[in-house]
């Protein structure tokens, strides 16, 4: 289970797998100046819904001893779903 720290406000607790791919989401997205919403559950908080831009602090903290195998697939989707209309939003189910 890895951490996503949001201006040390917001904590999401992502499985290492989905993690691993929206930090290379926002790597990418971020390294090409493409600031995106992403939409995220949280148990407490409703759905978050974060404005991610170059300026943002982003932490991202992972457990688990092993880097899970990427999906290029799962990773192109992603990369769509942030460039659409609604952002990406996270499936925390995967």
């Amino acid at each position: 289970m890895g951490r996503r720290i949001y201006q040390e406000r917001h904590v999401l607790d992502i499985e290492d797998r989905l993690l691993s791919h929206l930090r290379v989401v926002i790597m990418n997205k971020l390294r090409r100046q493409e600031p995106f919403m992403l939409m995220a559950p949280h148990p407490e908080q409703g759905t978050l819904s974060l404005w991610l831009h170059p300026a943002t602090p982003i932490v991202m903290q992972f457990f688990g001893s092993r880097a899970p195998k990427l999906d290029g697939q799962l990773i192109e989707q992603m990369m769509q779903d942030a460039s659409g209309p609604n952002g990406l939003v996270l499936d925390t189910t995967m």
